[in-house]
This record gives C-alpha cells, sequence and structure tokens, in this order.
C-alpha cells in the first residue's frame, strides 16, 4: 500500500476514534444551554491571557530547540524553529504524534540538517517534557492524594489500566517478542543496503539524542524546559477565572487539573479531542460534587478551553505554513 493510502487510513481511523470520544463525553449536553453560556457566562479576557501564555511556552521551545540543534554544530534560526514548531503542533491536529516527523521535516529542508539529527533532538525534548510532567505528577499525587483516590475510584477503567499496565504478562511477553523480533530484523538485513541506510539514520538519531550533554548552557536548557510547562500550566489556570463555579478554585486545584489533562493529551486521537475534555471534567467533578448543574458546566469549561488551544494551533500554524517557504525564499535572495 502506497504511503499516501496509509496516511488517508490513519487520518480517518484516529478521527472516527476522535469523533466517538467526543460524542461519548457530550451527547447529554443541550447544544442551546451550552451556546447560552458561552455567550453569557464567560469572561473572555482571560481568554485572551491564556492564548498570550501559550504563545510564550511556543517561543520558549523554540529557543530550546535552537539550543539543541546548536550543540550539533548546526545553527537553525529562531523563526524557522518557531514555524517548525508550529507547523508540527497544527500536524497533530491531523494525525496524532505526526507534529514531530512534520516539523523536523520542514525544517530539515529549510536549514539543510540531517532529518535524524533533528527527530534526535525532539526526542530527547520528549524525554524532558515526561521528567517535567512526571514530576509535577509526583507533586499532585503528594498534595492531593485523596482527590486522586477519589478520581480513580469514579473511574474504575482508567484504575484498572494504571494497574494492570506494569503487571500483566502479556505485556512483557509482548516487550520481549518484540525486542527479540527486532534483534532477529538486524541480524537478517545488517549486511543488505538497507541496514547501512538504517545505521546511518540511527547513528543521527544517537547523536541527536546526546545533544544536551553538548549544551552550552545546561541551566538555561533546564530554564527553558520549566518555563515552557509553567507555561502550559498557567494557560489552563487563567481560564479558572473565567468562569464564576472555577474562579474560587486554587492553584492546587489547576495543577490537579492540568496533571490529568496532560494524560489525556497523551492518548492517540487528533489534539486529545474527548480524552482531554473527558479528564477535565472527571477532575473539576471531584472539587465540586454537589455544585447544581455542574457536569454541564464542567462541560462547558473543557471545550472553551480546548477550544482555545485548538484555534491557537490552526490560526498559527495555518499562518506559519504559508509564511515559511516565502521567509526562506527572501532569505536565500539576500
Amino acid at each position: 500500500m502506497k504511503p499516501f493510502y496509509k496516511q488517508i487510513i490513519k487520518f480517518f481511523a484516529f478521527l472516527c476514534v476522535t469523533v466517538v470520544l467526543f460524542w461519548l463525553v457530550y451527547r447529554d449536553q443541550d447544544p442551546a444551554e451550552l451556546m447560552k453560556a458561552l455567550r453569557e457566562d464567560v469572561n473572555y479576557t482571560w481568554i485572551w491571557v491564556a492564548i498570550g501564555l501559550g504563545m510564550l511556552s511556543h517561543i520558549s521551545r523554540s529557543l530550546r530547540w535552537q539550543m539543541l540543534t546548536k550543540s550539533m554544530g548546526y545553527k537553525i534560526s529562531f523563526m524557522n524553529s518557531f514555524m517548525g514548531v508550529m507547523i508540527g503542533y497544527f500536524a497533530n491536529l491531523a494525525i496524532p504524534r505526526m507534529g514531530e516527523l512534520t516539523r523536523c521535516g520542514v525544517v530539515s529542508k529549510y536549514e539543510n540538517v540531517p532529518f535524524s539529527k533533528l527527530l534526535g533532538t525532539v526526542v530527547t525534548e520528549r524525554v524532558f517534557d515526561m521528567i517535567m510532567l512526571l514530576l509535577l505528577t509526583l507533586i499532585v499525587v503528594v498534595t492531593q492524594f485523596k482527590q486522586v483516590g477519589i478520581f480513580l475510584d469514579n473511574n474504575e477503567d482508567i484504575k484498572e489500566k494504571l494497574y494492570g499496565m506494569f503487571s500483566s504478562p502479556v505485556t512483557w511477553g509482548i516487550l520481549v517478542l518484540l525486542v527479540l523480533g527486532l534483534i532477529g530484523f538486524i541480524w537478517f538485513l545488517r549486511k543488505g543496503s538497507f541496514f547501512t541506510r538504517l545505521h546511518h539514520f540511527m547513528t543521527g538519531l544517537k547523536e541527536g539524542l546526546l545533544t544536551v550533554k553538548d549544551v552550552d548552557h545546561k541551566w538555561l536548557f533546564i530554564g527553558y524546559t520549566i518555563f515552557i510547562w509553567l507555561m502550559y500550566y498557567l494557560m489552563l489556570y487563567v481560564c479558572f477565572f473565567c468562569f464564576k463555579f472555577t474562579s474560587g478554585l486554587g492553584p492546587l486545584v489547576g495543577l490537579t487539573v492540568f496533571v490529568l489533562s496532560s494524560y489525556g493529551m497523551v492518548a492517540p486521537v487528533q489534539g486529545g479531542v474527548g480524552a482531554w475534555h473527558f479528564m477535565v471534567i472527571a477532575a473539576l467533578m471531584i472539587y465540586l460534587p454537589h455544585t447544581e448543574g455542574i457536569e454541564s458546566m464542567t462541560k462547558t469549561f473543557a471545550l472553551l478551553t480546548h477550544g482555545t488551544m485548538t484555534l491557537l494551533y490552526i490560526v498559527v500554524g495555518v499562518i506559519c505554513l504559508l509564511v515559511l517557504p516565502i521567509y526562506n525564499r527572501n532569505n536565500r535572495n539576500d
């Protein structure tokens, strides 16, 4: 099957999952009531604040990526780094995890940096992002232990998956088979031209992964990473002030909702649609269990907040997609 058709099938498969999840979350929501709440009950000033915070996080991510590529001897421009990041976010709305490959592809094209090395730097970024998410998860578990327990008790499916993830013999058996299969595949192809190309690719990937040890200002790199996640968190938390029912919730509640929603973004659906909404709604209902009409209000909150992030990715991503070739053509002419 041609790669183009594979991408089409993959897109519609993920789209179907996204639509089903979104329908399951909002199937009981009255559209008229939802629109009325969005018109009358929202302080949109905080939405603009959230957008500004989101842009700061993306700028910081672009600067951090520049640091990693520079440590390999490739100095990419800030504009290409930023536009690559934003196009990547935009691509994730089509196919989950496609953004990482897309931003490496566009920057490799215009900056003449090997794709494999750029991909290695992105993997390095993801490792540090995962460390940040795990640290924030630890803070939430320690400070909100009771509430996390309530969340798991109210969502038995998630609880069982988390407990069974590392205890299932099937999981470990699959991992062993994958490792053995990979070893056998490499052994079979070790003398072919494909293996040579694969070796070059893996060498570039490894070099990209190890870039962090050669970064000139390691504390600045760590500072960028912390700043990115701080802006992510604040982007969600300031949206609490858009609604009266969430405006009184404290920063730790915001952190809990943010961490749980971050795991929703990991789900294999476009932009976390459905999964992100479910996690936010379930988390907010822990802290406001006896509020009248709380389920409807939390659904409105989740829809508005996620819609703001998605709209930001679409608008800025499309602009960058249009500007990127023009910017680089002008640079070549200069």
